[in-house]
């Protein structure tokens, strides 16, 4: 997909963003997890998201870094949002906290709920075979809307 003419638009609207197109993803495995998170992220509840270094690893991707912009798709594939990394740390999942759960803004926000779902997620969708463990180690990152605005 060409990302180009999205992101021109973008740059056209935010002003002092770089010319390189960032990288561009999608929350979750399926579709309709890419729409609910999304939708998450555009009404301002969801401003953290959780990835198992494994899977990084698995695939060979370089970690988000503090200042990185990305480009958010849904489950079309089509671009909607873009966010600017602004934290990225590594924790043992047993370790991630409410703070960190909370601002995930999934379920009831609980700390039992991210756990849940994110166990559950992890032993289904990780590439590389090491699914779960709850000494596993998880890349924690708080991010900021950049595109569109962030609601008031």
């Amino acid at each position: 997909m060409d990302l180009m003419p999205y992101w021109r638009g973008v740059r056209v609207e935010v002003a002092g963003l770089p010319e390189q197109v960032p990288e561009a993803w999608a929350f979750g495995a399926e579709p309709a997890q890419a729409d609910e998170l999304l939708a998450l992220v555009l009404a301002g509840i969801k401003t953290a998201t959780a990835s198992s270094l494994w899977d990084y690893e698995a695939e060979g991707e370089p970690l988000p870094i503090a200042g990185g912009l990305s480009i958010i798709l849904d489950g079309r594939g089509e671009p909607r949002a873009v966010i600017r990394t602004t934290d990225v740390h590594v924790a043992p999942f047993c370790e991630v906290g409410a703070v960190h759960a909370h601002a995930e803004g999934e379920g009831d926000r609980s700390l039992a709920h991210w756990r849940a779902v994110h166990e559950q997620f992890w032993r289904q969708h990780s590439p590389g075979g090491r699914g779960f463990d709850d000494q596993m180690p998880v890349v924690c990152e708080r991010f900021t809307l950049v595109h569109p605005l962030p609601p008031n």
